[in-house]
């Protein structure tokens, strides 16, 4: 399959060995002087080795490689203990890779061993990336925002970092947003957002769509939803915007009509 992977650069490596320790899956050793990928199969292309490397050796590329096999890698995080099946756990949570961490958690608890709590950085509660903490926003004055106010009412809002057990999805009414709407459309809050719980993508150039269904349909599966509308451009391949949130319903076993609001590359709602 063609999929994200990493690639080193031989030349640039010096064999420091700082992308080791950050690399629990097992993927990453050092080989005659250098840090070498020895398994596609370990290496889920995510980079967390990326940002230790100090010569930059070291970069995402989409190539034709093994899948990534969750279950496998498992099997050796848990021979190294708890604090690198933490870190592992800390890993997807922070990329957002809710079903291999589904797998991994599955793993642990077929073994009878304690799935950690998720860590707690200073500032961030929660645990994660920053930026993708997931935060309910201050409720917003009744009717349309005036002016350039903002109404958005979580965050984060790109499908890929949202978190499909957030609180703020119940009883909640979705804006699926492409993301060039919010650029065309220069009432997007007032006239689009308001309201709404929002979730932007890119039909197009978002690489992963079957996980894009996936996750809309465990939102879907998890929290009463109340509507969905789609804002889109009028451009033909952003139609898939429509068809991503209509595969999820099915997937998820649920009934709900979607509103879809069409914007024009002259800025107007068709």
């Amino acid at each position: 399959m063609k999929r994200k992977i990493i690639e080193i650069d031989e030349k640039k490596c010096n064999g420091c060995g700082k992308c080791i320790p950050n690399c629990p899956e097992g993927a990453l050793q050092l080989i005659d002087g250098k840090a070498r990928l020895v398994s596609d199969l370990f290496c889920d292309g995510l980079g967390a080795c990326i940002g230790e490397c100090p010569l930059g050796a070291i970069r995402v590329v989409e190539r034709e490689a093994e899948p990534y096999d969750e279950r496998r890698v498992m099997e050796g995080i848990i021979r190294q203990g708890a604090g690198t099946i933490k870190a592992h756990l800390e890993h997807l949570r922070s990329h957002g890779e809710f079903k291999l961490l589904e797998i991994a958690i599955a793993c642990l608890k077929e073994r009878g061993i304690a799935v950690p709590e998720p860590a707690a950085p200073a500032g961030h509660p929660h645990g994660g990336c920053p930026g993708m903490l997931a935060k309910k926003l201050a409720a917003k004055p009744a009717g349309k925002p005036a002016g350039g106010a903002s109404a958005l009412r979580q965050w984060p809002v790109q499908l890929k970092l949202l978190n499909p057990a957030a609180e703020y999805f119940d009883d909640a009414d979705l804006l699926v947003s492409a993301d060039c709407v919010a650029h065309a459309y220069g009432s997007f809050h007032r006239d689009l957002l308001d309201g709404k719980i929002l979730i932007i993508l890119c039909p197009k150039l978002d690489s992963d769509v079957d996980g894009y269904v996936e996750k809309l349909a465990e939102i879907f599966r998890r929290h009463t939803i109340r509507s969905v509308t789609v804002a889109r451009m009028e451009v033909p391949c952003c139609g898939g915007t429509v068809e991503i949130v209509r595969k999820a319903l099915e997937m998820a076993g649920k009934s709900l009509e979607i509103n879809v609001k069409t914007v024009g590359i002259d800025g107007e709602i068709q």
